[in-house]
C-alpha cells in the first residue's frame, strides 16, 4: 500500500482556544494514538488534502519532533457548514497487530449482462478489511466477467488471501439489473 509523508509540530496547549488559534493559522489539530502514549500535534491543512480528499487509502508516515510513526486516518471531523477540516485522529500501526481499513472496490472485466442492455449497479464502493498492515492492498478487484442480467456478486463471493472482509457476507457489491429499455424490448417481443 502507498505511503505519504507529512510532518507536524507538537502542541503545548490542548484546548478549544488553542485549537481555534491553530485553525486560524491554517493548521489542523491532530492526535496520534494506539502506541505507548498519545501525541497531540498540529499539521498543515494543505498537507492533508492529498490524504483526505481521495478515494485511495494511504498509510501515512507522520514526523513529529524528529520521530517518524506509520499510521492511518481513523477519524476526521469537518465543520457542518464550511466543510473545513476541524480535527483529525491517526491510529499508529503495529506490524504485528491487525487493523481494519475501508479499501476501495475496483470492478474488472466486461459484464455480458450489460452488453445485452442490463444496468450495472455498484452498491458497495468500499469494503471493510481486517489484516496486518503489510497485507493490506490499494484496492480489491471484483470481476464482473460472469455477471448476467439478474445476477450479482456478494461479499461472500470475494476471497482475498491474508485479508478478512468484515462486511456482512450477504451484502451485494455489484449486480446487473434489467434496464427500462430491456424491459420494454421484452414486452414488445411478448406482444407480437
Amino acid at each position: 500500500m502507498k505511503s505519504i509523508a507529512i510532518s507536524g509540530s507538537p502542541r503545548e496547549n490542548v484546548g478549544k482556544r488553542d485549537a481555534k488559534e491553530l485553525r486560524y493559522q491554517g493548521l489542523v489539530p491532530a492526535v496520534l494514538y494506539g502506541g505507548a502514549t498519545q501525541t497531540h500535534f498540529a499539521v498543515s491543512a494543505a498537507d492533508l488534502r492529498a490524504v483526505i480528499y481521495t478515494p485511495v487509502v494511504h498509510f501515512i508516515d507522520i514526523e513529529v519532533a524528529g520521530k517518524t510513526t506509520q499510521a492511518i486516518i481513523k477519524d476526521a471531523q469537518f465543520h457542518p457548514l464550511t466543510e473545513q477540516l476541524l480535527h483529525i485522529d491517526f491510529l499508529e500501526l503495529d506490524e504485528n497487530k491487525p487493523v481494519t481499513i475501508e479499501i476501495p472496490v475496483k470492478l474488472t472485466g466486461t459484464s455480458p449482462g450489460v452488453k445485452v442492455g442490463g444496468k450495472l449497479v455498484q452498491k458497495l464502493r468500499k469494503l471493510r478489511v481486517k489484516a496486518l498492515p503489510k497485507d493490506h492492498l490499494d484496492n480489491i478487484e471484483v470481476s464482473i466477467e460472469e455477471l448476467e442480467v439478474g445476477k450479482s456478486v456478494r461479499v461472500a463471493d470475494v476471497k482475498v488471501p491474508n485479508l478478512t472482509i468484515t462486511n456482512a457476507q450477504e451484502d451485494t457489491i455489484v449486480s446487473v439489473t434489467t434496464s427500462r429499455a430491456l424491459r420494454q424490448a421484452e414486452q414488445e417481443g411478448k406482444g407480437k
